[in-house]
């Protein structure tokens, strides 16, 4: 008993730490996303961050405008919240189920925000690919109507909402700054790491080279975004057709038999204690 009132006291103790610091920028993550950024000031991880969590971050989109040494801040406080909880679980748990606790819940809280960056990462990429056929329309008419192509995407940008408008009003914004088209175009590519972005950009690249319309090419990459978006809803009814008849197997069907044996039950045993 005092070892679960130990756990819940721990539970209650990182809860509460959490908690106490207010939440900052988009109001995306909380106390918890707060506390880590203000620990990611003081922290320099340089040496032990990995090298690809820039990237990740970004193509996350940066939630909360965390960096890399907020999220190795994240880590470290995961990695000792969870330990908090672990330790005090480790003495109700029999056996060697404690000591596996102990040893992999620290493990575990460090690991959390690459679990939590590479889900947003999904759903951002998921936004982009559902936006991006429709802004290639817009696209597509504000160049005809005689904007160049980075006045193009920012007025587009700014005329939208979601992940893709955010990106392109950054790029109108950079060009307008006196960036190179070609160096913000790469920029979006690293913040959106998707192949139709990537496609995107190389084929804007190719009409810039070659002096093909751009109109004409926007068009064709907005056809294949919206071929290429069927298709992974087609993949995806695919996958799904399996788990479903899955379901069915082990909970639907098992159901049904049982409810059939109650009634076999009933009826056998109504018919022995009929009188003959």
């Amino acid at each position: 008993m005092s070892e679960l009132l130990a756990f819940v006291a721990a539970a209650l103790a990182v809860w509460s730490l959490g908690s106490l610091v207010p939440a900052r920028g988009s109001g995306d993550g909380g106390g918890l996303i707060a506390l880590g950024i203000s620990l990611g000031r003081r922290l320099r991880p340089g040496a032990v961050a990995p090298r690809d969590l820039q990237s990740r971050i970004a193509a996350a989109g940066a939630p909360g405008g965390i960096g890399v040494r907020e999220t190795m801040a994240l880590k470290i406080v995961g990695a000792v919240g969870v330990a908090a909880f672990g330790l005090p679980l480790a003495g109700v748990l029999p056996g060697r189920l404690g000591i596996v606790a102990t040893v992999l819940s620290p493990a575990a809280g460090f690991m959390t925000p690459d679990l939590w960056l590479r889900r947003r990462a999904h759903q951002r990429a998921s936004e982009i690919r559902r936006e991006l056929p429709a802004m290639l329309d817009l696209l597509r008419v504000s160049v005809e109507s005689g904007l160049s192509l980075g006045a193009a995407l920012g007025e587009v940008g700014e005329r939208t909402r979601g992940p893709l408008a955010w990106e392109w009003r950054a790029v109108g914004r950079e060009c307008a700054l006196g960036v190179p088209l070609s160096t913000s175009l790469h920029d979006l590519v690293r913040r959106a790491p998707l192949p139709e972005v990537e496609a995107l950009v190389a084929a804007l690249e190719r009409a810039a080279r070659h002096g093909a319309p751009l109109a004409a090419t926007l068009e064709a990459q907005a056809r294949d975004a919206r071929l290429a978006r069927r298709r992974r809803i087609q993949e995806q009814a695919a996958k799904a057709a399996p788990k479903i008849q899955l379901v069915v197997a082990l909970l639907l069907v098992p159901s049904v038999l049982l409810l059939v044996a109650a009634a076999l039950a009933a009826a056998l045993l109504s018919g022995g204690n009929s009188p003959i």
